[in-house]
Order: structure tokens, then C-alpha cells, then sequence
């Protein structure tokens, strides 16, 4: 079965669509290409050097499609491309690379799919002669979840965040949204923290959403137990992996509370738009009774408290305000 992918044209990866540049060896870092795989935990891609023997653009760029689909077999990272999804041709006019996919490139779940997608566009924009690539399934070009167009991408398409400040403090305010006492709403709470500038944001919303509201009237929706296995933000998408403890139900909280809980609160951020959340890695489940974690989710209002929803429509959405504080050596 087909599922359509969700798409915005610049992509931050927590941990590195990033690390990429930071995941090999000195060796390989100094290399003038790379190969790009994606790790064992299927939460970044890798970035291996590479010598290729051919000069021509494109032969590079078929000799680089090679690499790709080669079967990978280490213990730390394989091949960014499915054994089942296979190429049917591609084509090089004008700077543009057109490639077409088997019908079976649609049956990958969203993460594997966009650290597919950001491996391919990586590893091939470094041929000179290849400025932007379109990808194409069975001939009809790849769309996202809502049927629009992904279109054109380039290397600008997929933005490193090195994180490297490790020294710098820097103060953050973030608006999270907990549970109200009831169980039946979301209420929004405004947190200033400070943090060591190497932590992502999203990782550092959901690591405050986990310890819970600091003030009255409210309580944490997410269920006891629930600890953060990893958060990526991958082409506007923030991927939420928790433990298996989040499917501790706790049936004082209404079901969409729980998860408009996380998605509300990431999507304050600027490069999130949809969330969606996995357990152990796992998205192909139902939540309770009707929410299916292989959905993304957006921001929604309709589960706010009725006094804090008020209030919110009439302040606008609180976004992320950050200053640095001080440096260390």
C-alpha cells in the first residue's frame, strides 16, 4: 500500500543528517566524497569516504548510484536505500537529475524514507554536473501526504546543525503544554530554561515536557515511566521516539491530550511542523483506541483547556526565544 510523504524543502536532522560530516574517521573526513548510509538505529544518515574511479559526470553519477544500492553489511550503518525498492533508470538534462523509482519505494515508513531521500540528494549533488534532483515513483513524481509536489531538491535541501558550542549556556523560553488537573484539556505553561548550547531544541522541549509543569493547575499528560529514546527533525517532521513506557495508560488523561501534549509543544518550535511518534521505533500502532502513531500530527487547538485556549488565540503562539547567556573555555 502506498503512503504518500510529507515534504518541506529543508530538513534538520537531530544527531545529524548533521553528523554525517562527523561520523567517520579522520581518514575518511578529509576525502573529497562520501557515500551516505544511515545508521543502525535508522536515526541519521553516515557519511563514509570514497574514491570513485570515474571522471565523467555521468558516469560519477551512475558509479555513486551504485554505492547506493550495494548491499552494506557492518554492525554500525547500512545502506540508505531498501533491498526492495529498486531503480527503473534516471537521466541527467541540464543540471537536473531525474530518478525513478520502483512502486515499492512508497512502502517505506517516513523515517526511513526522508534518511533514503536526504542519503540519495547528498551523495549525488557532489557530482559537479548535478545541481537538482527529482525523484519519481512508477513515473509520477513523488508527493507528500497532502498530494503536493516535493519537487526540485539540492544540496541546500538537507542542512547540517553541527551543534559544537559545547561550552556555551544559553537561556531558552519554550512553551510546553501539560494536561489540566482533569484530564480533559491542554494547558500551556512558558518554561525559561538554561541549557549547554550542544543540545538540540526539540530534544531539550521534550526532555522539559518529561519532567512536567513547574506551576499550578496543571499536570504532565505523557504517562509515568515514559523516557526519551531519540528526537530527530527530519524535513519539518519531528520524530518522537519514547520507551515502551509511554504505552502505560493512565485513562485519567484523554487520549488526545496525550498526544497533542508532544505535538503542540514541538511544533512551537520553527523547523517542526508535524510530529510523529514511535515507541521503541516502532510507528505501525494504534494508541489506545483511535489515534494511529504512524499519523503526523500538527498543531491543534480543539484539545485546549477552554480558559487557556482563550488566552492563547488572543497571545498567538508562543515560539522559542533564545539568548546566550555565557561561554566557557
Amino acid at each position: 500500500m502506498r503512503r504518500k510523504r510529507q515534504c518541506l524543502y529543508l530538513l534538520v536532522l537531530f544527531l545529524s543528517i548533521v553528523g554525517a560530516a562527523a561520523c567517520g574517521t579522520g581518514q575518511e573526513d578529509m576525502s573529497e566524497y562520501k557515500v551516505y548510509y544511515v545508521n543502525k538505529e535508522n536515526t541519521k544518515t553516515v557519511a563514509k569516504g570514497y574514491e570513485p574511479k570515474a571522471k565523467d559526470d555521468k558516469e560519477l553519477v551512475q558509479e555513486f548510484l551504485e554505492m547506493l544500492f550495494q548491499s552494506t553489511e557492518t554492525k554500525d550503518y547500512h545502506q540508505a536505500v531498501p533491498k526492495e525498492v529498486w531503480l527503473e533508470s534516471w537521466r541527467l538534462e541540464n543540471s537536473q537529475l531525474f530518478l525513478y523509482f520502483s512502486g515499492s519505494y512508497m512502502e517505506m515508513d517516513n523515517v526511513s524514507e526522508v534518511l533514503c531521500r536526504a542519503a540519495i540528494v547528498r551523495t549525488l549533488t557532489q557530482v559537479k554536473g548535478v545541481e537538482y534532483i527529482s525523484f519519481y515513483v512508477e513515473d509520477s513524481p513523488l508527493m507528500d501526504e497532502s498530494g503536493n509536489l516535493i519537487g526540485l531538491m539540492t544540496k541546500e535541501s538537507f542542512i547540517e546543525n553541527p551543534g559544537e558550542q559545547i561550552n556555551t549556556i544559553q537561556t531558552a523560553s519554550i512553551t510546553l503544554y501539560f494536561s489540566n488537573n482533569e484530564g480533559t484539556g491542554l494547558v500551556p505553561e512558558v518554561q525559561e530554561v538554561h541549557y549547554s548550547s550542544n543540545i538540540s531544541m526539540e530534544k531539550l522541549v521534550m526532555e522539559q515536557l518529561l519532567k512536567g509543569p513547574k506551576g499550578n493547575g496543571k499536570r504532565s499528560a505523557i504517562p509515568d515511566g515514559t523516557k526519551l529514546v531519540s528526537v530527530s527533525v527530519l524535513d519539518g517532521v519531528g520524530f518522537v521516539n519514547l520507551n515502551e513506557g509511554f504505552l502505560n495508560q493512565n485513562y485519567e488523561i484523554a487520549e488526545p491530550v496525550v498526544i497533542y501534549s508532544i505535538a503542540n509543544s514541538l511544533v512551537e518550535l520553527p523547523n517542526i511542523n508535524k510530529v510523529q511518534i514511535s515507541v521503541n521505533g516502532d510507528s505501525n500502532m494504534t494508541y489506545r483506541e483511535k489515534l494511529k502513531l504512524s499519523d503526523m500530527y500538527d498543531r491543534n487547538l480543539d484539545y485546549m483547556d477552554e480558559s487557556a485556549r482563550s488566552q492563547v488565540e488572543q497571545e498567538g503562539a508562543g515560539k522559542v526565544v533564545i539568548e546566550e547567556e555565557e561561554s566557557g573555555g
